[in-house]
């Protein structure tokens, strides 16, 4: 009930400003795909950075392909669950202003796009690789069961968004032929899973005794039980992640027992992410959030600088230290 006036101003604020912005049917099109959500497609490089192919400029090019790719995948994704969910949508204070709840953008046009998008970009993906396709063509096919039922099935809704992110990161290994951890995938899976949740608990929050309105799946969740399970997948990821680090396959694969001292990171980032759904309001969007939040943007750089530096310079690291792995 606390977040009620919040929504109600927010749908007065859009009542005010006459709706979505004006938009040519491109345009439209454009937002619809959603380009400011395709950071997510970034872990598509996690293959060709632990995969120690990062300086590796056929491989770069590769990785860069499989991305573009996803991104394009993604968009159809996107705009197969405007279509679908463009009803409930319009009754929700910030997603009413979509181009498509909006009514500036076809539903016709809109699947005659993703049609023609997708099958463009399933043929690009079996000629870069057939295994890469093969994945590629797995990722759609889930999320397009997402759009069409999974989302309605609580627990799998999040688990379905979770695989979705193993999926590319196991096509952006696949794309260049490199092995990926297994550790690594449970990282991901568990850090999918944190922010799928964290998603639910912020439209949840947000909507207050309208959430069932807009998505009725939100009816069975509550607070209290995301917290739980939020708690749950937090300590799992990062205990994922220091075994990771510090397992013996990690080790004799990048040649350095000195990984763990990124931990600090994720453990930051996390903690910032959780600071900013329960304090800030925030996790509606988590690339969003990514993007626009200066600390957690910095924490994620020094990350990947800090494991660019361990594994692609070991040997240096050990050296500095005194001792040679």
């Amino acid at each position: 009930m606390a977040r009620q006036p919040l929504v109600d101003t927010m749908n007065r604020d859009v009542a005010a400003a006459g709706g979505a912005p004006a938009r040519s049917p491109v345009a439209s099109l454009v937002v619809s795909l959603r380009p400011g959500q395709w950071v997510k497609n970034l872990i598509v490089f996690a293959g060709l950075l632990f995969g120690k192919r990062l300086f590796d400029p056929k491989a770069v090019a590769i990785a860069c392909a499989a991305f573009a790719l996803f991104c394009a995948l993604s968009g159809v994704i996107y705009l197969l669950n405007d279509v679908a969910d463009r009803e409930a949508d319009r009754r929700h204070p910030l997603k009413s202003k979509r181009p498509i709840a909006s009514g500036q953008l076809s539903p016709g046009l809109a699947l005659a796009t993703a049609v023609v998008l997708g099958v463009t970009a399933v043929a690009l993906s079996f000629s870069l690789r057939p295994a890469f396709g093969v994945v590629a063509l797995a990722y759609v096919a889930l999320l397009t069961g997402y759009s069409a039922s999974f989302k309605h099935i609580v627990i799998i809704d999040v688990l379905t968004l979770a695989i979705g992110f193993v999926l590319r990161a196991v096509a952006g290994a696949v794309a260049i032929d490199v092995a990926i951890s297994h550790w690594l995938l449970v990282c991901t899976v568990l850090l999918a899973l944190f922010l799928a949740m964290s998603k639910r608990r912020h439209e949840l929050t947000l909507l207050a005794d309208g959430a069932t309105e807009h998505r009725r799946i939100l009816g069975e969740y509550s607070p209290y039980l995301l917290d739980q399970m939020i708690g749950v997948v937090t300590a799992s990821t990062l205990i994922a992640y220091i075994f990771y680090t510090i397992s013996p396959e990690t080790v004799q694969n990048f040649g350095t027992e000195y990984l763990a001292l990124t931990i600090p990171f994720p453990l930051y980032g996390i903690f910032r992410y959780l600071y900013l759904v329960h304090k800030k309001e925030g996790g509606g969007s988590p690339a969003e959030m990514l993007l626009t939040d200066r600390p957690l943007l910095v924490c994620v750089a020094l990350w990947v600088a800090a494991v660019v530096i361990l594994v692609y310079g070991a040997s240096d690291l050990a050296g500095i230290f005194g001792r040679r792995p």
